[in-house]
Formats: C-alpha cells, structure tokens, sequence
C-alpha cells in the first residue's frame, strides 16, 4: 500500500468544485490518439484521470480522438483497449470523436453563422506567413471578408468533395494581432480525401484537434479536462470555441508529462524505432510502451504504484527509470515463484551418490506464507553456473573449489574432490561427494556453510532461451542528448543465451505467471515461446546493477 500523501493540485480543484456544489460529480475522460501503441507517458494520464473520478465516485469516458484518417487505425485501437484493461481499469463509455462529427461540423457552421468561421483558399504556406512571429501581428487573409453567405456556401461544397485536399481550409476568425499565435485565425477544418477506419468514406473533410476536442469534451460533459503542459497555450482555444457557441462548460487543466530516463517518450520516435528495426515490434521488452511492459513482465500494480509516487506536478522534471524498476522489484519479490535457471552450465558429478533420483520439496515463494513448496528431482548429475566453480579461489570465496564446500539449494552440502579438463584446459566437469545428513529441512550433518548454489538435474534440466533485457539508450536524458537520438541507442540493450537449463516444474509456466530465478533476477514467459522451445525474457535484475555500473 501507499503511504498517505497530501493531495495533488488537481486533487484540491475537484475537492473545491464538489464543496461548492459545481458539479455533483466528476466525468473526466482519456482521449488518446489511436495512431500508435501507448507507452509510460499515457499510462500516467490513464492513472491520474480514471484514478481521480474512482477516488471521488465518478466516472471516465475513453475517447479516441480519431480526426487525422491517414495515420489511424484499428489495431491501434484494439491495443489502446487492451492497454488500459490491462492497467486495471475500466471505463464508463467508449466513444471517438469521429462519433460527432455531424454534431462538430453543424458547431463549424454555427461559426460561420456568427461570423466566426470563414473559408479561406490560401496555401499552407501562405498562412504560415500571416500567423507573423511572437513578436510581430499576423496579417489579415483576403478571405476573412468573405460574406457569411458564401462561407456557408464553400463550406457545404468543401463537405461535398468539391476540392481537392488542400485547396481550401475553414479558419476561426479570432484575432490575428494576439500574443496567442494559437488564436491568429487557426485552421478548425481541413480537407483529406482519406478512408476513415470508422466512418470510410463518408466523410472529406475533417475538424482540427483544437476545434474537436473541446466541443467532444463538452458534447460528453466532462468536468475536468486534463492536459499536459504543452497544451496550455492551447487553453484559449478550447474556451472560446465552448463560449462562443454557448454549450456545456467543459474545463481543461494541465500536469506535467512523464518524462524518463534511458528512453523517449514520443510516438513519432518510437514509431521510427520501429520502422528502422532498432526494435522488433510496439512491444519489444526495451520499448517504452505498456504492451512493451506487460511482455517484459511488469505488472499493471507496479506501474500504477509507480505513477502514485511520481506524483502530479506543474513542472516538467526527469523520473529515473530505476523508480519504476524498484516499484517492480518490490511487487515480484511479493509474488514471483521461485524457479532455478543455470545460464552457463558445468556438470557436477556426485560420486558417492547411488540413488537414481529423489524428490526434494523447495518453497515457491519464501514471502508468501501460502505459497507451498514445488517438488524438484535430485541425481548424481547435476548442473551449476561454471561462475560457481574456481579451481584456485581465493580468500572469502565461499561458492564451489577443490576441497571447499557448499549448500545446493532445498538438497545436501556437496564438497569437490576433483575436476577435469579437456584438452584445451577447459573444466568440463566437477566431481564431488554429498553429506547425506545434510539434507535440506532435515539437516543433522552440523555442518556450516557459508554457500548456497543454485543447481538443476541433468536428466530432468529441460533447455531453455533467455533473452536479458537492459536500458533502450545509453543516454540518461536522450531527449535533450545532441544529435540523432538514435545515435544512444544502447547495443547491449539485449543478449541472447541461446540454451540454459532449467528445472523441470518451468514446463508448465504460462505468460500470466512471473518468476524469480534464484540469484538471476526476476523473469516471465515470453509470447514467442513453442511447445518445442521455452523463452523467458529478464522483467529486471534482482537489484540495481544499472547505477553501480554507470556511476
């Protein structure tokens, strides 16, 4: 559980509008984009908007805001879906904003009406030149004095696909001498002759994100519209497209986003990633994305502890990607089932044992008093990582060399009495002789160890692919590194062990479970695993090696 914490900025505005009988209660909404995979930065918007109406007895709209065709797409949405599930939440209502379209374009010829919308025939370029600079007005169209008439006129010509994409666009008539370079007659509608993924092609003509999203906002009665920062300028906009046409005060606030270290949170970016194979696929384990998250196996508890103790603030600051990994560590040591991996196997022959194989018994989960123990096979042969093995050791080694001894994990105390080489000076194999009283849960040797190895039986060890993840970028803050971002991507971001041996109970993993592999680090199952050929992708190491390395 969360520590108690005093309440965020928006926090005490909600509080305040319920106090004072604003609104009876609260309706905020997510309404991303579905032109691409949600990564981190959203699932702080998902936390902060369905977390504010469940903590205040609301409720949350999603939206998509699916008003630029040429860049949709379903798939898009199915993930966005599924993303937001995952996390924890469920919402009151799915709506797109391409659900209103007749409802924004009657508002747009509302506009015109008033003589606040006129069409306007000039070049992208053309306008670009008008808006001015911050420190200079903007210069009226020739077309701002366009009678209502024949706006009203070009405008239902425009709907009917009577021009081509780009030839003419519908402008706000606000104020070109304002300091708002947002309020210098924006454009609220623009031409594309695009197939929609809902409304096909029903539809030429297709409103601007400044202009839908208020008026989506309002046509739901959303109460509190939260933003990040860079929408402040944005502000104006939304409110005087809601003031002038006289409908449901919708109010918009703004947080800052997320932004961590090692990665980048941008889509344009990330889509490039991906685009260029610097990462297989959206959910590649090194990408940022909440399904990248998920197949790494982070937890949806996790990742909304994480979001809570990063806070709701109003300033743009950099959150160590650490935070998140420790929010993982402490959840996983909580649930993770404990299994044991050996990554680089060296055989251990144990020559005074004569039985052919015994059942030990090794708890699941040392901090889940519920959690029952496994059964693992026990033989004369058995694997350990070749690091556990020194033939000349020195002082306070306390893992397996020539006449030392050790504990294998839940099984007996081992101590080596020789070891062979091959003919390159290679140890291949390590032979040793077991304590039969010093078995596990039963130990009557008196014998004290300072070494616990971590081990599996050979004729019961079944092979298995690792895949050890690590940051995307070598650069701690890459969105302001110089250059290409790309230039930091990090090429130890994944090694491969192509075989390590595993304890026989890893057979029966699903992708819903998450393990710890004794003294490797916390692991789960990944989806390109076949009935033939296991594959665990590493969620994080069992402590932070990031930092000591990079210190």
């Amino acid at each position: 559980m969360s520590e108690e914490r005093s309440l965020n900025f928006i926090e005490e505005i909600v509080e305040a509008d319920l106090a004072s009988g604003k609104h009876k209660s609260i309706l905020t909404r997510f309404p991303p984009e579905p032109n691409g995979y949600l990564h981190m930065g959203h699932a702080k918007s998902i936390c902060l908007n369905f977390g504010l109406a469940k903590k205040y007895g609301g409720q949350t709209n999603l939206r998509f805001d699916d008003t630029n065709p040429v860049t949709e797409d379903t798939e898009y949405v199915d993930s966005i879906k599924e993303d937001v599930q995952w996390l924890g939440f469920n919402w009151a209502n799915e709506l797109y904003a391409s659900d209103y379209f007749e409802q924004l374009y009657g508002f747009a010829v509302d506009l015109i009406k008033k003589g606040l919308a006129y069409v306007d025939d000039s070049t992208s370029e053309e306008i670009a030149a008008q808006k001015g600079t911050p420190t200079q007005p903007g210069v009226a169209s020739v077309y701002r004095s366009r009678s209502i008439e024949e706006n009203l006129e070009l405008f239902a010509d425009m709907r009917a696909g009577k021009y081509k994409d780009g030839e003419k666009v519908l402008r706000a008539k606000i104020d070109m001498a304002s300091t708002n370079m947002l309020l210098r007659d924006p454009i609220i509608y623009r031409i594309k002759h695009a197939h929609h993924h809902r409304t096909g092609d029903a539809w030429c003509i297709y409103p601007m994100y400044d202009f839908a999203h208020g008026q989506s906002d309002s046509i739901e009665n959303i109460t509190h519209s939260i933003c990040t920062l860079e929408f402040i300028p944005h502000r104006p906009m939304y409110d005087w497209c809601i003031e002038n046409l006289g409908i449901f005060p919708s109010k918009q606030y703004e947080f800052a986003r997320l932004n961590m270290t090692y990665t980048v949170m941008s889509k344009r970016k990330l889509l490039q990633l991906v685009n260029e194979g610097h990462v297989t696929a959206w959910d590649d384990p090194r990408m940022p994305t909440i399904s990248a998250m998920r197949r790494r196996g982070f937890t949806p508890e996790s990742i909304r502890e994480f979001c809570d103790k990063i806070g709701v603030a109003k300033r743009e600051n950099l959150i160590d990607f650490g935070l998140l990994e420790f929010c993982v560590r402490e959840h996983l040591n909580k649930i993770a089932q404990r299994r044991m991996v050996v990554f680089d196997p060296l055989k251990v022959t144990i020559s005074n044992y004569l039985n052919e194989s015994e059942t030990l018994s090794s708890e699941n989960n040392p901090e889940d008093e519920n959690g029952g123990n496994r059964a693992v096979p026990f033989t004369r042969e058995i694997y350990i990582e070749r690091e556990d093995f020194m033939e000349v050791a020195p002082k306070k080694y306390f893992r397996l060399a020539p006449g030392q001894m050790v504990r294998l994990k839940s099984a007996y105390i081992i101590k080596c009495d020789d070891f062979v080489k091959d003919a390159e000076g290679n140890i291949t194999e390590v032979r040793c002789s077991y304590i039969p009283e010093s078995k596990s849960g039963n130990d009557t040797s008196g014998i004290n160890v300072k070494g616990t190895l971590h081990w599996v039986s050979a004729a019961h060890a079944i092979p298995v692919e690792i895949r050890l993840y690590d940051r995307l970028f070598t650069e701690e803050n890459v969105g302001n590194a110089e250059g290409d971002f790309k230039d930091y991507i990090n090429p130890n971001s994944l090694q491969v062990i192509a075989k390590a041996y595993a304890e026989p109970a890893l057979a029966e993993a699903t992708l819903a479970d998450r393990f710890q592999f004794l003294r490797k680090g916390y692991f789960c199952l990944d989806k390109d695993s076949t009935a033939n050929k296991l594959v665990f992708n590493r969620t994080v190491t069992l402590k932070d090696t990031w930092a000591k390395v990079n210190r």
